[in-house]
């Protein structure tokens, strides 16, 4: 690379720069160590040279790249190259810094990190399952290919408000992101206590609240039975065409007897779905009427049966581990049932029920529990809530306690005022 007589860069010489066989740099008359490169292709960029650690003549002596021309312009690269020299001169390197800027890990890589050294094996399936969710279809489109410390705060909020018609999943997506920061700052993956996603505000969530009515239950109990029986008919969903649909008379299904357990379990024990679909029969404690599961989102958990729910149990025809009969039941490969999405779509269906999911019924039946004046302590131990505040979301069902206060408060005061019936003013 040959050098030709120091010129000030300007946006005429520099064009005026024209390509030879061989490369040459331009240095600038202005400031030292500030030059253009061009290439015998024609390509112009800007440089720096300095020299490394303490200067002297002893030091190395570097070059670093700071953009095309075009790109930059001479008066914009010349502001950079100050800044490099000044760096320079206090002691530090840029090109080193540069390097190691390209050396460190994206938000995909630290994620990838992430989910197998820390979340698999320190965390619940589930849990890790809902993690990789969030961070394919939000974080990693849209954050993946930045270097992790590269990311800013204004870039967490961004994505965050993309995401604002899904409140509850833009807040989990920020809450994951701000995990991940956390372990990567004493992994050294990121500059300690760098955590872009912090202070990025919550949108309000409106907790999803859908109990179903005495009716209903009585017509969801109708639909079970007619599709574990007769069956129930099922239409084609209008998003696929129906060329080759079975004719309306032969559209009926039934459900087996495992199937309809599962969801009578559901609604007669308040428990989780994947706590009835991985329930093993060594969990069923027939003595005592009590299933001891081993595991569940909380921890080590005892769901107290009821006399409904030891009838389902006790007609469900035990063809394998799990009571809910599911993959290669029987065989050593065995696996519990994935889900009841289509089961229940059907007898929703056939229920009327719009809009009901399943976990709804886990719902329901700590409602009926408040509506009936039992107290939150007991619905919370039922459900198995390992902290009160989760169960007061059904405090506005308990009213007989309520009532009952009210009217012993109204009936002292009435007694206060010397009278004996209702006050009056």
């Amino acid at each position: 690379m040959t050098d030709i007589s120091p010129t000030k860069l300007t946006k005429r010489s520099v064009d005026a720069a024209q390509p030879t066989a061989n490369r040459y740099v331009v240095w600038d008359s202005e400031l030292k160590g500030f030059g253009l490169r061009v290439e015998p292709s024609g390509s112009k960029s800007y440089l720096v040279r300095y020299r490394a650690g303490q200067g002297g003549r002893a030091a190395a002596k570097r070059f670093l790249s700071i953009g095309r021309h075009g790109t930059l312009t001479p008066d914009e690269a010349r502001r950079k190259a100050k800044e490099v020299l000044g760096a320079a001169a206090r002691g530090e390197d840029p090109a080193d810094d540069r390097a190691r800027f390209r050396a460190a890990p994206t938000v995909a890589e630290i994620a990838k990190a992430f989910l197998t050294e820390h979340l698999k094996t320190k965390r619940k399936p589930s849990t890790l399952a809902n993690y990789r969710r969030a961070f394919d279809l939000h974080i990693l489109p849209s954050l993946g290919r930045k270097k992790g410390e590269e990311v800013t705060r204004a870039d967490v909020a961004r994505l965050h408000h993309e995401m604002q018609s899904r409140p509850a999943m833009a807040n989990y997506a920020s809450a994951v992101l701000s995990s991940m920061y956390t372990w990567a700052a004493k992994r050294h993956f990121v500059p300690e206590e760098f955590n872009p996603a912090t202070k990025v505000g919550k949108y309000r969530e409106k907790q999803r609240e859908r109990f179903l009515t005495a009716e209903e239950l009585g017509r969801l109990g109708q639909a079970i039975r007619k599709a574990e029986t007769e069956g129930v008919t099922w239409e084609p969903r209008a998003t696929k065409k129906a060329k080759h649909a079975p004719r309306p008379e032969n559209r009926r299904v039934t459900i087996n007897a495992h199937t309809a357990a599962a969801l009578r379990l559901l609604l007669f024990t308040g428990a989780r779905l994947r706590e009835i679909l991985h329930l093993r029969w060594e969990h069923f404690d027939v003595g005592r009427g009590l299933l001891l599961l081993p595991d569940s989102k909380t921890g080590k958990k005892t769901i107290v049966l009821g006399a409904a729910a030891l009838q389902v149990l006790a007609s469900v025809p035990p063809i394998g581990a799990f009571v809910i009969a599911g993959e290669g039941a029987g065989t050593a490969g065995e696996k519990p049932r994935s889900d009841l999405k289509r089961p229940w779509e059907l007898v929703a269906t056939e229920a009327g029920l719009v809009g009901v999911r399943l976990h709804d019924l886990r719902h329901s039946f700590a409602s009926v529990g408040a509506g009936s004046g039992l107290g939150l302590p007991i619905i919370g131990k039922l459900l198995g809530h390992s902290q009160a505040a989760t169960t007061h979301r059904y405090a506005h069902l308990d009213s007989d306690p309520l009532r009952r206060a009210a009217d012993e408060i109204s009936e002292r005061i009435v007694h206060a005022m010397g009278g004996s019936g209702p006050a009056t003013p």
